[in-house]
């Protein structure tokens, strides 16, 4: 269904039809971006305003403790304290069964879970805003759906009119 480029035909917009040419569909899609850009930005700064410099260490630790390179690095190192310690010929400073490897996990693993609940937590509250924002554009969109329905309905009716004073006219002139 489309046409050329990645915009549908006019035909496939729903209940209207309303040409609408490559270049206008550009223009409506670079303005759509734009508008987003814009309340992302805002969004952005108000992060940035509202949270704490620790907030945003939180929350950069977090997005690394949660990608690929922390757990390759962790892997590693997790492998190399096991090799060290289990090696003969390397001095041991944790045999197995590696109670300071635990220790140090088990103090990860405290230090860590809080950091991502605050995390977590801010993630949710920016999410919210992000919905009373949607909410917002969703309900002014309905707005003027239904605005531009009433201006449709009302066209229609006097179209009616303008359509029976026509075959009145006709009428009276046979």
């Amino acid at each position: 269904m489309l046409r050329g480029g990645a915009f549908p035909e006019a035909s496939d917009i729903e209940g209207f039809d309303i040409e609408l040419d490559e270049s206008s569909a550009g223009r409506i899609d670079r303005l759509v971006n734009d508008y987003e850009e814009t309340i992302l930005q805002h969004l952005n700064s108000e992060y940035v305003r509202t949270t704490t410099w620790a907030d945003r260490i939180a929350d950069r630790m977090v997005a690394f403790g949660g990608s690929w390179p922390f757990i390759v690095v962790f892997a590693v190192l997790l492998v190399a304290w096991i090799v060290w310690n289990v090696l003969p010929f390397m001095p041991h400073f944790d045999p197995a069964p590696f109670i300071l490897l635990n220790l140090m996990l088990s103090l990860l693993a405290a230090f860590q879970a809080p950091v991502i609940m605050m995390s977590q937590n801010r993630q949710a509250a920016r999410d919210k805003n992000e919905s009373i924002i949607d909410f917002a554009i969703n309900y002014k969109a309905e707005q003027e759906i239904d605005d531009m329905q009433n201006h449709l309905h009302r066209i229609e009716g006097e179209l009616r009119e303008v359509k029976k004073l026509l075959l009145e006219l006709k009428g009276r002139s046979e």
